[in-house]
């Protein structure tokens, strides 16, 4: 019985933190095409990829789970660029676009 309670509960949490991971995803997909929009350039979505997960406290004082993601964009189409965007939970915390001819990298902090 209880074999079958621990089955059932790491079921469902894995459940949890799959819907969990799209939801993220999907906010910083939106995140990166906005910001590449802004800038002009080039959104790789395909190219999107979670590089770090652990968890953090919010602002509230909840804990969350903090994902960095990284993501390819293009200034001209012929290159490819790293950038990255951090979550925290699906609430964007920073963005960056490590551009090449450009003097100082785009990074957004949000709160």
């Amino acid at each position: 019985m209880i074999l079958e309670i621990s089955a059932l509960v790491l079921f469902l949490l894995g459940g949890w933190l799959w819907a969990d991971s799209m939801r993220a995803r999907e906010a910083a997909l939106d995140a990166g095409r906005r910001a590449c929009d802004a800038e002009g350039v080039q959104f790789l979505d395909w190219t999107v990829a979670m590089e770090k997960m652990r968890i953090r406290r919010a602002l509230d004082g909840r804990l969350r789970i903090q994902r960095v993601y990284q993501f390819e964009f293009s200034e001209t189409g012929n290159n490819r660029l790293v950038g990255s965007i951090t979550m925290l939970g699906t609430q964007l915390i920073t963005l960056h676009l490590a551009a090449g001819d450009r003097a100082a990298p785009v990074i957004a902090h949000l709160h």
